[in-house]
């Protein structure tokens, strides 16, 4: 898997990089500005793209930006965007498109190496990663205009696993519950969110997340 990184602090892109390479990833460019990300996005062409939202020379949201152009550039690029706090503008600008392949993970997250990798993977294969953070942050905007208010205590439980991009046998395992009970859950947290049920776990995340961000 070919990962282009870029994170401006030397000491957190060293360690990222070594950390991925000795899960069996290549890292193609490790960079800490955005130029250097953009060029290196359009010229290596990677498997996925692990980017600090805030890089030089203005420390706003240049990576955000080079991520979401990349990915206008070449539809469906998985991109795991990392972040010293939440915010909820730049998770939904992220999940705005779609198509999935995409994650946003705090800094935090990515002392705990088994966490970030898999996050690094399942963002690579199509899936979508996101923070339990921000997830908690767009449940309770969700909740404080009513929308998620029909759903019983379960029924959000599960709707926050989902979100933060579990699949039903995961969910299952987190609430020692089995993958049918998941299920009938999931069935009826669309039905009282009238929306439309899929076989694709990334398209219902997304599907959910929408609505809430409404």
């Amino acid at each position: 898997m070919r990962v282009v990184l870029a994170e401006d602090l030397f000491l957190l892109r060293d360690g990222l990089t070594r950390t991925l390479r000795e899960h069996g990833c290549d890292v193609v460019a490790a960079v800490d500005n955005e130029p250097a990300l953009r060029r290196a996005l359009r010229e290596e062409r990677p498997d996925v793209a692990v980017i600090d939202v805030r890089l030089p020379p203005g420390f706003t949201d240049e990576g955000l930006r080079a991520a979401l152009d990349a990915r206008r550039e070449r539809p469906g690029l998985p991109v795991l965007i990392l972040s010293q706090y939440v915010d909820q503008l730049y998770a939904q600008e992220l999940l705005a498109g779609g198509e999935g392949a995409v994650g946003y993970l705090l800094k935090d997250r990515v002392t705990h190496t088994a966490q970030f990798v898999d996050a690094v993977r399942t963002v690579a294969a199509g899936g979508t990663v996101l923070d339990p953070q921000v997830v908690a942050r767009l449940l309770a905007r969700g909740d404080a205009r009513g929308t998620t208010a029909a759903l019983t205590a379960r029924e959000h439980d599960v709707l926050r696993l989902m979100a933060e991009g579990r699949s039903n046998a995961a969910v299952a395992h987190t609430l020692h519950i089995s993958e049918s009970a998941v299920a009938k859950h999931t069935a009826s947290i669309f039905g009282k969110l009238r929306i439309d049920a899929s076989a694709d776990d990334n398209r219902r995340v997304l599907a959910v997340l929408a609505y809430l961000r409404r």
